[in-house]
């Protein structure tokens, strides 16, 4: 069981982190900063670069203490509120990721909330420090936690499309 979490773990979380690479920099076929910066103003959101750059290096982040199984409730939470932004903007399009859909982000959340809920495995950081076994509990504030920050994070940076100006008023009945 220790070996499937370890590659599981390993797997996610350095996908995770390769994805925010991409967004500030050029390494690993990303459009450095400025194509992250771009991808969010398309997706609707402000907050330029600094955007980019938070989602980015929270991806990192995330993707790497999970890949190392360090603080995995943390990592949980922080791929969670990365990926529930994505899932957001994918909503529109379904589920199915062929047509640009939140598959794969709800994927990353439910995969991300698993490893929370068995604990990173006994070839993890968190094992080699005595921090296992987490109750089961961090699994589901690891969720609700990283729901709740990536919602708030599309309420906070998301610009709301301009309203449709008002048709003058036909005079009705002259």
């Amino acid at each position: 069981m220790d070996t499937g979490i370890l590659i599981l773990r390993l797997l996610v979380g350095l996908l995770v982190a390769g994805h925010g690479v991409q967004k500030i920099s050029s390494h690993l076929g990303g459009k450095g900063l400025a194509g992250g910066t771009e991808e969010f103003r398309a997706d609707g959101f402000r907050g330029g670069a600094l955007t980019a750059l938070a989602a980015g290096c929270g991806q990192i982040g995330s993707g790497l203490l999970l890949a190392a199984g360090l603080l995995t409730p943390l990592a949980a939470t922080g791929v969670s509120g990365v990926m529930t932004v994505a899932l957001t903007v994918k909503w529109r399009h379904g589920l199915w990721v062929q047509n640009d859909g939140y598959e794969y982000p709800l994927v990353l959340i439910g995969t991300a909330t698993a490893l929370a809920a068995t604990g990173p495995g006994a070839w993890s950081l968190d094992s080699a420090l005595g921090l296992t076994p987490y109750p089961l509990w961090w699994a589901a504030l690891a969720l609700v936690a990283g729901l709740g920050s990536g919602l708030l994070a599309r309420l906070v940076l998301h610009q709301q499309a301009p309203a449709a100006s008002a048709a003058p008023h036909a005079a009705v009945g002259r």
